[in-house]
């Protein structure tokens, strides 16, 4: 038998921050808005226009230069994501539980900063873990650039938003404000930015993210002399939608949990909890029985029996998981009711991010 091996996004299923997002936040004037613009052009790019080279999640290479500019440092990111850590419920115990019986791994888009915090309140090996390195100290911004970057961030606060209906297929699909956005995008980005000190910041960065996951992923099974189908993963976002499908497709187990669209049109199961347990419970079953007895389960159980099975591995959530096959029947509802519990856990501003 295969080893069975269990990996998991950061960001969703095991903190409710969103860091990149945060910093934006934290960094950036008005980054709330700046950061989802970027966040919504990057959805553009990776899952309609798929710019060749271009891979979901790069939100985190683009913001790179930003936070140089507005005086962000290594330190400085390093102690705000140490001050700024969110578990998702019962995740401590979880991972502890997950970790016991088959090895464990987190491959997350996040800046490793965050992922080094996590490591350390979880204390999770460092070695286990696959991030986007971050190093804003190693390029310096003369004063001119500065001013260039903030003054190019306010352009970027000035364009329309971008928005993108859930059947987009092309770009020609979007509306013509939502085209002209992306058209001035791609000229800062492609164009102006190789140019100049950002561009080389946005060459250092490497966001792990969509392919770059599946990739590690890859890289996991190979190291553990194992095959996709002894996988059991989990993730929440557009960055994890490539590697469910590859694993599912490859009959391992590929689970949503409190997923996006992207997440959950390309997992096989979804979960919505407000505690990890419920993914504890699953892939303890799956070490023991494989993809087989996780399906049975989740077919087999009513929500009541399954809240027992929450109680006594001691989670301290009070409210009952809903766990269910993904099907072409019940897709549509499962999303709707996925981005709704989202939103619920993880608040507006971040449920919206792709």
């Amino acid at each position: 038998m295969p080893q069975r091996v269990f990996i998991s996004d950061c960001e969703g299923p095991i903190s409710k921050n969103d860091n990149a997002f945060e910093l934006a936040v934290h960094f950036i004037p008005n980054g709330a808005r700046f950061f989802g613009l970027l966040s919504r052009y990057d959805d553009v790019l990776a899952d309609i226009v798929r710019r060749p080279g271009y891979s979901a999640g790069y939100t985190l290479k683009l913001i790179a230069p930003f936070l140089k500019a507005y005086g962000a440092t290594n330190e400085s990111i390093t102690l705000y994501c140490r001050n700024n850590m969110l578990l998702v419920r019962d995740a401590r115990i979880s991972l502890e539980r997950i970790r016991s019986i088959i090895p464990a791994y987190i491959v997350s888009t996040s800046y490793s900063q965050y992922i080094e915090a996590l490591c350390t309140v979880l204390g999770i090996p460092k070695e286990h873990t696959f991030s986007t390195c971050l190093n804003l100290d190693a390029q310096s911004l003369s004063t001119e650039e500065t001013r260039r970057l903030q003054a190019l961030q306010e352009e970027i606060l000035s364009l329309p938003s971008i928005e993108i209906p859930e059947d987009a297929e092309r770009l020609e699909d979007l509306s013509s404000s939502s085209q002209r956005t992306i058209a001035r995008l791609d000229t800062i980005f492609w164009e102006e930015f190789p140019k100049t000190t950002a561009g080389r910041i946005l060459l250092e960065v490497r966001p792990v993210g969509g392919v770059e996951k599946a990739r590690v992923v890859a890289d996991i099974t190979m190291t553990l002399v194992t095959s996709l189908d002894a996988v059991f993963y989990v993730g929440d976002s557009i960055t994890d939608a490539e590697i469910l499908r590859i694993v599912k497709d490859s009959g391992g187990v590929a689970v949503s949990f409190n997923g996006n669209r992207y997440a959950v049109e390309k997992a096989e199961i979804s979960v919505l909890s407000d505690s990890l347990l419920a993914v504890a419970i699953l892939a303890e079953i799956f070490a023991e029985r494989g993809r087989d007895g996780v399906l049975e389960l989740v077919k087999k159980e009513t929500p009541d029996s399954f809240m027992n099975l929450m109680q006594i591995a001691q989670s301290s959530s009070t409210s009952l998981p809903e766990v269910s096959v993904i099907t072409p029947t019940n897709l549509g509802q499962i999303a709707r009711k996925s981005i709704a519990f989202r939103r619920e856990v993880r608040g507006e501003a971040i449920a919206a991010l792709g």
